[in-house]
């Protein structure tokens, strides 16, 4: 019911006989190095990767001749960001280089896509989209769920008002990780919910802005220390979020939710990546009975959204949603949710 109450982002749409923006990538060390790259090879209409840069030669090694990275000139840094017509770079480091390598991508003049979090600096970040605001350019934070369906639909409902007042929101962002995976968190001091929890992060913090003060809790179940099963609670006036994120947990992705209640209808998002959304309404609403109804929604590609998004920022076709102001309170939020310090 109702599948079409939602905007969502097209493939390819609008393109015509424009020509793709010149872009590259900085880094294959973050986990979804390869999936972003994909996204931008997947989207020639949009984008024209003209290369891309890796210093650690032998994670260089292990990506030249496989996919997404096959056929694409190998660079340094200084060659890609002086190449003619860049407009554009993901960000793609380990995310220890994030907010460093960004800023020296933001003063070459150019948009960039950051993945996440932010780093663990937040007068750092706060630095890096200060310089992007007087430049006049976007920085992208790559949160995967922002143009999800299943969150485009909350969305919708939330600017229509169909679902009232916000009471409380229910996050699970879980999976089980092996030894390597765990040992790749390790130098970070925010855990699972600084590296995992922070997606859903950025959803709840879109909804119900900066929380008022947050409580963190992490236990560790392993021998390295790592905080791996983490729960963050979130208050505001009159409602409170929960966010938990886990890496101990067997079947965890098939968990993972996103659950808003408000005083007029309810949406739960369960799973998250080929998205259900079981939606109970108080009162019947244009194209939606009253009561509950499952919504299966289209499954798109992950990052597809966010490099066609960044494509028509920057060609003037669209203002950006996610101001400066909002990535600042996200990335609080999850330093604090992680228990670690915004100092």
């Amino acid at each position: 019911m109702g599948c079409a109450a939602w905007p969502l982002l097209v493939r390819g749409a609008e393109a015509g006989a424009r020509a793709p923006l010149r872009s590259g990538q900085i880094g294959t060390g973050h986990a979804h190095a390869s999936g972003k790259m994909q996204a931008m090879r997947s989207l020639p209409a949009d984008w024209e990767v003209v290369g891309v840069v890796e210093a650690d030669v032998a994670r260089r090694g292990r990506w030249e001749n496989k996919p997404p990275y096959d056929g694409l000139r190998w660079m340094t840094e200084e060659e890609l960001l002086a190449a003619p017509g860049v407009r554009a770079v993901a960000i793609e480091t380990e995310v220890k280089d994030l907010l460093s390598t960004g800023l020296r991508a933001v003063r070459a003049g150019k948009h960039i896509h950051l993945d996440k979090p932010a780093g663990e600096s937040l007068p750092q970040f706060r630095e890096l989209l200060a310089e992007a605001g007087r430049r006049g350019l976007t920085v992208q934070m790559g949160y995967m769920f922002r143009y999800n369906p299943g969150f485009q639909l909350l969305y919708q409902f939330l600017r229509d008002g169909w679902l009232g007042r916000v009471l409380s929101i229910e996050a699970l962002m879980s999976k089980r990780s092996g030894l390597e995976a765990r040992q790749s968190l390790l130098p970070y001091r925010g855990g699972v919910m600084f590296e995992l929890g922070c997606h859903v992060i950025d959803a709840v913090v879109r909804v119900l802005g900066k929380p008022q003060a947050v409580r963190a809790h992490g236990r560790s179940h392993g021998t390295d220390g790592l905080l791996d099963d983490q729960l963050a609670v979130l208050e505001y006036p009159g409602a409170v979020a929960t966010v938990r994120s886990s890496v101990v947990e067997h079947y965890g992705e098939q968990r993972r939710h996103f659950t808003v209640v408000g005083e007029e209808g309810t949406i739960e998002i369960r799973p998250l990546d080929a998205p259900v959304a079981r939606v109970t309404l108080g009162r019947e609403r244009p194209g939606f009975k009253k009561g509950t109804q499952e919504i299966k929604l289209p499954r798109l590609p992950r990052y597809d959204g966010e490099f066609l998004d960044l494509s028509r920022v920057i060609r003037g076709e669209k203002k950006f949603e996610f101001s400066p102001a909002h990535d600042l309170a996200v990335q609080e939020t999850v330093l604090r949710a992680s228990g670690m310090s915004v100092d």
